[in-house]
């Protein structure tokens, strides 16, 4: 019997949607997942029609994280000194995909309509939007084998939800649901569960309207500007504004709104 794909690509009007297809495995992050959702942003990247890149899911979980089965077990697989364990890290496949949705230049979007857990949280705070579903869950399960989550995801929350939330999904190792992660600034939207669909891809596609080259110029200037003093955070404003603003973008929309406004008035 061939197996199905681990995840399926599609476009809709500028938008790129890759979908996790591993439903019975509850959409465990294999290495071939992985290759392909890796192969899906490059593809993004590289494609200048394609404006918003969606991750999803279906299943009753978004996703359990890295495929534990295919990464072993046995205790000849386990590392024998710190330095083995911190390099090891560094050269995760993952992190270096997530690095690389964190820095393109157009926005990512991920779609929870279930239970989020590990690696696949991870990946989620690489992504510019996180939308759930009113039944979604969020865990950070790596305390049950008294470790860390190991792609940037204590590095990642922490700038997202601060340390104090940070403790209670990691070191108090508790899930949370979707309203607490919208309390917390985990995710921007909840949607209903009967409408979730529905309301992603209204929300894609409101995206995929903005001027790309503001898009793209506010991922940089927004990261600046949340490790920068504010006096400098400013300048990164006037700096990439006086880039925007003597683009041909920008006179045309402003021109097209000013006739509209008159028109509105006549």
């Amino acid at each position: 019997m061939t197996e199905e794909p681990h995840l399926l690509v599609s476009e809709d009007d500028g938008i790129l949607i890759a979908t996790f297809n591993r439903p019975d495995k509850l959409n465990a992050m294999s290495a071939e997942l992985m290759r392909l959702l890796g192969e899906a942003v490059a593809r993004y990247r590289d494609t200048p029609e394609l404006r918003v890149m969606l991750i999803r899911s279906q299943g009753r979980y978004f996703s359990s994280g890295a495929d534990l089965k295919e990464g072993g077990g046995s205790a000849k697989g386990f590392p024998t000194t710190g330095s083995q364990v911190r390099e090891s890290h560094r050269r995760l496949a993952m992190r270096s995909l997530w690095d690389e949705m964190e820095a393109i230049e157009k926005p990512f979007v991920v779609a929870h309509h279930a239970r989020c857990v590990g690696g696949s949280l991870e990946m989620s705070l690489s992504c510019d939007f996180r939308l759930a579903a009113a039944s979604a869950s969020y865990a950070f399960p790596e305390a049950k084998f008294g470790v860390l989550p190991a792609t940037n995801g204590v590095s990642r929350l922490v700038r997202l939800i601060g340390p104090h939330w940070a403790r209670l999904m990691i070191t108090a190792n508790v899930p949370v649901d979707a309203q607490e992660a919208r309390i917390m600034g985990l995710v921007h939207k909840i949607y209903p569960d009967e409408s979730f669909e529905a309301d992603v891809m209204g929300f894609c596609r409101h995206l995929a309207q903005q001027n790309a080259e503001m898009v793209g110029a506010s991922k940089i200037a927004i990261e600046l500007a949340a490790d920068l003093p504010a006096h400098q955070a400013a300048s990164v404003e006037r700096l990439v504004n006086s880039s925007l603003m003597l683009g041909d973008d920008y006179k045309q929309l402003m021109v097209a709104h000013v006739a509209s406004i008159g028109s509105k008035k006549g």
